[in-house]
């Protein structure tokens, strides 16, 4: 069975009422025991009254809406009361804008229910504070998002792009005053695809993984490698800066994979940020303007993308006495030139807590790991194993393990993608803190050493897992009550500080969000934050696009 397929680090919470698409894959996950189940919710003919009812002046709809109470086992931390902002429409504004939205689109694109309002406004995955928004709305194209675009713009609501919600720092979390959500959860279509051409058009709601199924079922050796959690959606991959295990062979989503994309921006205009040609020198790379502003300079509406070609790739896994070792071993294993797709750190808890999980077929030596991906013709993968073989061992591993079949290389990545849910079997009904910071290489061990020392002295329990080609890992802290909650949070602040202070970053793949926004000046400077302040009040100067998020605002720094 393979069990990459059966499993997610992130599990995407999809609307139960969204129209089926041809190139939607379902997906069964299988969660362990005791983590927190998403909401559902489904546009009852109840919203659609409501909305009537606040086009004819009846304000009170959205109280009583509110006023449900939230599920007593939700287990997330949400704020309930709503400000109108000075800057923002009050509520007879708020009104009209749901009744024009009403109008505006489809009925079942639409909806003001409860449950569904929840889960767009909170996620299992953060734990940072946020409120629910106003109303969800389900575009299909371009133009619908114009529309609403239009309206927000008209009666001054804020909007909130919302992908396929893996995002681990708030990013599509409700505000504290009116917002309306902009759930793209129906438009994942692939549109164009180019062979010759090595390139693929497509829907922003479309994910990376079905793309990839979409290839395969259609015979061709080609794939996207940008690999985040399996449920992201290009446009949130995009509006992130995210990368993933094949970053070693492949780089980020900042790299040259997304050609161009379709925007719509604040003003209600529709911009195409450049051509489909490889490569261009013709101006500024709009592109790349929308690479990382997380929603708050345009919605993507369309994305071309690079593919590269799909080649046979192996597994390995080896143990080390300590991260230094491995990380020692990686530097010198690159310097060869060997043909690696993916080499990731995995720390002893995490292989610990991959025993105890218990859906592995082996049993591992519970020791810092390095996961091993090959990936060339049979020549070549034969000439890395032997190389990596041999300098892994000049550096201490044992236990130097490289799968056979394809079944037991599926196998063996599995048990490293299963990351969340082997976290999770250390801490049975707990909930897990994921965040992640980046460093110049060398400095990776010192950094491991020190963040697990401070979990250590917390009394909490974690596991860590690397991208360790570029100095890129991420922490998975486990809690269980309010105590264990803020001693993550102070652990993940030190964390950060400490990756700043060896001249890393913040973040190096999640993004900033609601959770960073206070470091982004300690890391980035005054004049940089005014520069990208500048360029967001040009283009968005109402502040209705994605407000709160990525821009450290109102944000004090923690001391």
């Amino acid at each position: 069975m393979n069990r990459f397929r059966l499993s997610s680090l992130w599990a995407h919470r999809a609307r139960p009422s969204t129209l089926a698409s041809p190139f939607r894959l379902n997906r069964t996950y299988a969660p362990p025991p005791g983590s927190p189940s998403p909401a559902s919710g489904t546009t009852s003919t109840a919203t659609l009254v409501g909305l009537a009812a606040v086009a004819s002046g009846i304000l009170g709809y959205w109280t009583a809406q509110t006023s449900t109470p939230a599920r007593s086992s939700s287990p997330r931390s949400l704020v309930t009361t709503k400000n109108v902002s000075d800057n923002y429409g009050d509520s007879k504004a708020l009104a009209n804008a749901l009744a024009e939205l009403g109008q505006a689109l489809e009925k079942t694109q639409v909806s003001t229910n409860a449950d569904v309002l929840l889960d767009h406004g909170s996620s299992p995955h953060h734990h940072h504070n946020a409120a629910l928004h106003h109303v969800v709305v389900y575009p299909r194209s371009t133009e619908d998002v114009v529309k609403i675009v239009n309206i927000s713009r008209k009666y001054r609501i804020p909007v909130v792009p919302y992908g396929a919600a893996t995002s681990l720092e708030g990013h599509v979390a409700g505000l504290d005053t009116a917002s309306i959500c902009i759930d793209m959860s129906e438009m994942t279509e692939i549109l164009e695809v180019h062979a010759d051409d090595a390139d693929l058009v497509c829907q922003a709601g479309a994910g990376w993984d079905q793309i990839n199924h979409h290839l395969d079922e259609m015979g061709l050796p080609l794939f996207f490698p940008i690999d985040p959690g399996p449920s992201a959606s290009v446009g949130g991959m995009m509006s992130t800066g995210c990368s993933g295990t094949n970053a070693v062979r492949y780089g980020t989503a900042r790299g040259e994979w997304f050609l161009n994309a379709t925007v719509v921006l604040p003003s209600g205009e529709v911009i195409k940020t450049r051509r489909r040609a490889r490569k261009s020198s013709s101006g500024f790379d709009t592109t790349k303007l929308f690479i990382g502003a997380e929603g708050t300079l345009g919605i993507i509406t369309e994305v071309t993308i690079r593919l590269a070609p799909r080649l046979p790739s192996t597994v390995a896994v080896a143990q080390f006495p300590n991260v230094k070792s491995a990380t020692e071993a990686v530097k010198d294993i690159l310097n060869t030139g060997a043909a690696i797709q993916c080499v990731e750190l995995c720390d002893d808890q995490f292989m610990k807590a991959t025993n105890i999980y218990g859906i592995s077929e082996r049993k591992y030596a519970e020791l810092d790991s390095l996961f091993f991906k090959f990936q060339g013709t049979p020549e070549t993968i034969a000439e890395t194993t032997r190389i990596v073989r041999d300098i892994t061992k000049q550096h201490g591993a044992t236990g130097f393990e490289v799968a056979e079949t394809d079944d037991q290389a599926t196998d063996l990545w599995a048990d490293r993608k299963n990351a969340l849910f082997s976290t999770q079997a250390l801490l049975p009904g707990g909930r897990s803190w994921t965040t992640d910071v980046c460093v110049p290489v060398s400095k990776l061990p010192e950094l491991v050493y020190e963040t697990k020392k401070d979990i250590a002295e917390q009394g909490l329990v974690a596991t860590v897992i690397g991208h360790v080609d570029d100095g890129n890992f991420h922490a998975l802290i486990m809690f269980d009550s309010e105590e264990t909650k803020k001693k993550t949070d102070d652990v993940v602040h030190r964390m950060v500080r400490r990756a700043i202070a060896l001249d890393g970053t913040c973040s190096g793949e999640h993004g900033i969000g609601r959770g960073k926004r206070e470091f982004l000046v300690e890391e980035l400077g005054e004049n940089t934050v005014k520069l990208m302040k500048s360029v967001k009040q040009t283009i968005d100067p109402l502040n209705l696009f994605n407000p709160g998020k990525l821009f450290p605002e109102d944000v004090s720094p923690r001391k």
